[in-house]
């Protein structure tokens, strides 16, 4: 079975036992979370398309760790200004496994 679901503003295609990194959440290493916005369930053949979402759909996953992605750099400039401004930062995730697809 496969389904796509929104977490943070993006859409991930997962199916069972996939490990997906999503933007930082609220939950402990090792505790269970369910994503409840599931935009499409598909079993072979058969094709559920929400709109926006599938009424009665869920997708369960268990949550592995929290970590930081390595660090994006931020430049601006401004030709002939010397206006030079360096920063970044470093993306805070949560690594989840797909434990369980119901709908």
């Amino acid at each position: 079975m496969i389904s796509v679901v929104e977490q943070g503003g993006c859409q991930y295609k997962v199916s069972e036992g996939d490990t997906i990194r999503v933007p930082l959440m609220k939950a402990d290493a090792g505790s269970e979370v369910a994503l409840e916005r599931v935009l499409l369930l598909s079993e072979g053949d058969d094709v559920k398309i929400g709109t926006p979402v599938v009424d009665g759909a869920e997708v369960k996953a268990k949550v592995l760790d929290h970590g930081k992605d390595e660090k994006v750099l931020v430049m601006k400039r401004k030709r002939r200004k010397d206006y030079r401004r360096k920063n970044g930062h470093r993306q805070a995730f949560t690594k989840l496994r797909i434990t369980s697809i119901s709908g």
